[in-house]
């Protein structure tokens, strides 16, 4: 894999945050309360930050991006335009989940479609983003359909089918992985460190960002750290999220719902 090159992101005026991570929202409009609480996220938090990093499963499916005018999908969509209308630089990484997200959704919300993985040069660090799915080398299964699904030539004729096709054969789709995941041990669908410390070599970072696994938390990988982000479902009791904040300083904190700050994930010094 090619070194990806720096990417540098433009600025808005100063704020608390210089830039946000977040992933894995799964929205869709089953969970409406999942919905409440990221725009509340973007209303309260995102319009204070510089920069807003959105790394793959915002939704729960991507039909296309005709998809975009059904009232639910436009309610986010309106919301991601606003927060960069105000201002604030809004990139995404696609997710397993999301990956048909094309330019027409980035123009409509006003954000920057990035490559996965991604190296972003942030408040002084270079950190390497990612959804996570690619390094989980050991569930072979997913792998092969990851990389059927992420081929021009699947996706082409994918596109070619009605909206109304593409939804029953997505959720086809869904239940198919449901009943995939339940026969799967937790580790095959975590990430294999091998892969994370191929990335950490290719990517020249030391720091290394991503969702996916649904497992937050803090890992060492000899002098590298990956932070890992949480899921969020509204649902849930007591309701589950949060997001990672880096200032200009270049430390790192980790935030919960409420939005205040749990406790500093990375040290000041850019590493």
């Amino acid at each position: 894999m090619k070194t990806p090159a720096p990417h540098t992101p433009a600025t808005a005026a100063r704020p608390d945050m210089v830039a946000l991570f977040v992933s894995d929202l799964h929205l869709q409009p089953s969970s409406p309360s999942t919905a409440s609480l990221f725009t509340g996220f973007l209303a309260q938090h995102a319009l204070r930050a510089r920069q807003l990093y959105l790394l793959g499963d915002l939704f729960e499916y991507w039909a296309g991006d005709d998809d975009i005018d059904t009232p639910f999908v436009r309610s986010i969509v309106d919301a991601l335009a606003a927060v960069s209308a105000s201002g604030v630089a809004l990139f995404w990484i696609a997710g397993n989940r999301d990956f048909l997200v094309g330019e027409a959704f980035a123009s409509a919300a006003g954000l920057t479609l990035l490559p996965d993985p991604c190296v972003a040069s942030i408040a002084g660090r270079q950190i390497v983003l990612t959804h996570g799915d690619a390094q989980c080398t050991d569930d072979v299964d997913y792998q092969a359909f990851r990389a059927q699904v992420r081929s021009p030539q699947w996706q082409q004729a994918f596109l070619a089918q009605s909206l109304e096709q593409r939804k029953a054969v997505i959720e086809g789709l869904r239940n198919g992985s449901r009943e995939a995941q339940m026969g799967k041990s937790m580790n095959i669908m975590d990430v294999n460190p091998r892969a994370i410390d191929e990335l950490f070599y290719q990517s020249d970072a030391a720091l290394l960002i991503h969702g996916h696994t649904h497992r937050p938390g803090k890992h060492l990988h000899g002098g590298n750290v990956r932070l890992v982000l949480p899921d969020w479902d509204g649902d849930s009791q007591p309701p589950r999220g949060g997001w990672l904040g880096i200032d200009a300083s270049g430390a790192i904190h980790r935030f919960e719902l409420d939005g205040m700050p749990t406790l500093q994930v990375a040290p000041t010094t850019p590493g």
